[in-house]
């Protein structure tokens, strides 16, 4: 079991990076990364911070996007992420960034099309390797720890081998970076500028507008197969309907919430929620 963070004062009171005990992880509102918090990985959320130091060190990145319910992305911050071997080397030779795919869904899609082009498939974890400027120039998902074979070579052997290449052979890694990236904005999967504060009225109503035209009447959540729990779209509907009234706002979410709690992603016996359906009627469970 997870220890508990501290309360918001205590959280304030900490070092920028987050003292002894935490990285910049317990800053986050997200509890995905959040999660992380207690990692000895020096992780940054996404942001002109990290981009900077990777910059000023000549580092590459490592970028690693998950989700909280997501079983491969707790296994390998339990195989990896924990160790203090594995996070003293991805200190040394890498700025390190974690990203909340639920926080940053338009990062996420540039990332995964990225992981694609790179292995036919994808899946989270999302494992990537950037230049100092964000450009993915090698992808993967889940790596174990330790190498299975020659064929299947594990985290920490990635990490000397990348980084090697990052220093030995630049010029290679550079022209995939511009190769990924073309593919990336031939996709249309370009990531939208980090937001520089809270949400104002017009990006509201532009989410509220999105969820309407996706959501699915008949059997609740938004678009098609796989369905994950929409925690974060719920809960703006929810708001925004104690704010105005709007009665179409509740009614997507107690449908979504409905078909959920009817639907095979509810444990019927047991309780709670598997983390997600892999159709779109709620009936699968993964």
């Amino acid at each position: 079991m997870r220890a508990l963070l501290p309360d918001a004062a205590a959280i304030a009171a900490l070092p920028a990076d987050g003292g002894a005990e935490f990285n910049r992880l317990v800053f986050e509102a997200s509890p995905y990364l959040r999660q992380h918090a207690r990692n000895p990985v020096d992780w940054y959320p996404w942001g002109p911070e990290a981009l900077a130091r990777a910059a000023r060190e000549d580092k590459p990145i490592f970028l690693s996007v998950g989700y909280a319910t997501c079983h491969w992305c707790h296994v390998m911050e339990h195989e990896s992420f924990e160790d203090p071997a594995t996070a003293a080397l991805m200190n040394a030779r890498y700025v390190c960034i974690k990203v909340d795919r639920e926080e940053r869904p338009d990062l996420d899609a540039a990332m995964m099309t990225a992981t694609q082009l790179f292995t036919g498939r994808g899946g989270w974890p999302n494992s990537l390797w950037l230049t100092p400027d964000g450009r993915p120039w090698f992808c993967g998902t889940y790596f174990p720890r330790e190498d299975r074979g020659p064929q299947r070579p594990g985290f920490g052997s990635m990490l000397i081998a990348l980084s090697e290449i990052w220093h030995a052979r630049r010029a290679d890694a550079l022209a995939q970076a511009e190769a990924v990236v073309e593919a990336i904005v031939a996709s249309g999967a370009l990531p939208a500028p980090a937001p520089g504060g809270p949400a104002g009225r017009d990006l509201i109503d532009a989410a509220l507008s999105a969820l309407a035209a996706d959501f699915d009447p008949v059997h609740g959540g938004f678009g098609g197969a796989p369905k994950f729990p929409p925690h974060q779209a719920l809960t703006l509907l929810m708001d925004e309907h104690a704010r105005s009234g709007d009665e179409t706002l509740l009614r997507m979410a107690t449908r979504t919430l409905e078909a959920m709690a009817a639907g095979g992603i509810h444990d019927q016996l047991g309780g709670g929620f598997h983390r997600y359906s892999t159709d779109a009627r709620w009936l699968l469970p993964h």
